[in-house]
């Protein structure tokens, strides 16, 4: 309910936050941070090609700020956005219906818990998602569960030891307003749990406090 309860209260200012639209977004963004997520958005989102044909999960779908365009040009996949806000998916539902988009299925879900059978989609996206997901081991495993073998797994999310200023942001700000919820992993942690899931299928790179990741289920 704590988790909840934060991101009610984000949701009119989440995109701001993310996007650095606003002066106040980008001093956060940049010079606390030192990180761009539009860049990084960018770059998690050319590891699916706009000529996808399958089934995607996007998880957290949040409120699609940086995936609607996207999904708009990926008109042959059938793509679902699974997130525990029903705030965000309200929004989410708005930006799809305002920008014309038909091939996404909102629906409410817990990422330890997915409402999906064994091998369901073809790729995984999972856009800083982790760090607030409560159990992340089992996140993990039910990504695992119900992405296809030769699946693809993409991201990115917090990893801390990177940034000292980031990572007192975490413990002090955003841990204690359930906005993230600890423990967080370090690079190396991170990383050695997606080479323990997907072997040497895994492509990581760090932007400071947020890791990047690209890996095929074997």
């Amino acid at each position: 309910m704590e988790q909840k309860n934060a991101y009610t209260e984000l949701t009119n200012r989440y995109d701001d936050v993310l996007t650095a639209q606003t002066w106040w977004s980008w001093i956060y963004m940049h010079i606390f941070w030192r990180v761009d997520d539009n860049k990084i958005a960018r770059i998690v989102l050319d590891m699916i090609p706009d000529e996808f044909q399958g089934t995607i999960l996007d998880l957290p779908v949040g409120t699609a700020v940086f995936t609607a365009e996207k999904y708009l040009r990926m008109q042959n996949a059938e793509i679902t956005g699974l997130d525990y806000s029903p705030e965000m998916l309200e929004i989410a539902k708005r930006r799809a219906k305002e920008v014309g988009l038909k091939n996404l299925t909102l629906i409410r879900g817990d990422a330890g818990n997915l409402p999906f059978e064994d091998n369901r989609f073809d790729v995984v996206l999972s856009m800083n998602g982790f760090q607030a997901f409560p159990d992340k081991e089992q996140a993990f495993a039910e990504v695992f569960r119900v992405l296809k073998t030769g699946g693809l797994f993409c991201g990115c999310f917090y990893i801390k030891g990177e940034n000292r200023i980031g990572d007192w942001i975490v413990r002090n700000v955003l841990d204690r307003k359930g906005l993230f919820l600890a423990p967080h992993y370090t690079k190396k942690q991170a990383c050695e749990k997606l080479v323990s899931l997907f072997g040497c299928n895994v492509e990581a790179t760090n932007f400071r406090s947020i890791l990047t990741f690209k890996c095929t289920k074997p």
